[in-house]
């Protein structure tokens, strides 16, 4: 029984979550010959001042990003 799990930035939409679960049981369902029923997927949110790359985290990205001049 594949268990997926998978760590998304908060923000998405319920669509959005349940677009991703279906393609990843797709997938498994394809890659590794199980039946939809045995696939498991866990989303887990991380708040976006909780995720950083190099110091930054995503919540000041996002922040400067909105404080920047549009082009």
């Amino acid at each position: 029984m594949p268990i997926i799990s998978v760590v998304l930035g908060e923000g998405r939409t319920k669509q959005q979550k349940r677009d991703l679960c279906r393609a990843l049981t797709d997938a498994a369902i394809a890659a590794v010959g199980v039946k939809a029923e045995q696939v498991r997927v866990v989303i887990n949110e991380t708040p976006l001042d909780h995720y950083s790359v190099a110091g930054v985290t995503f919540a000041e990205r996002e922040e400067q990003a909105l404080k920047e001049p549009t082009k």
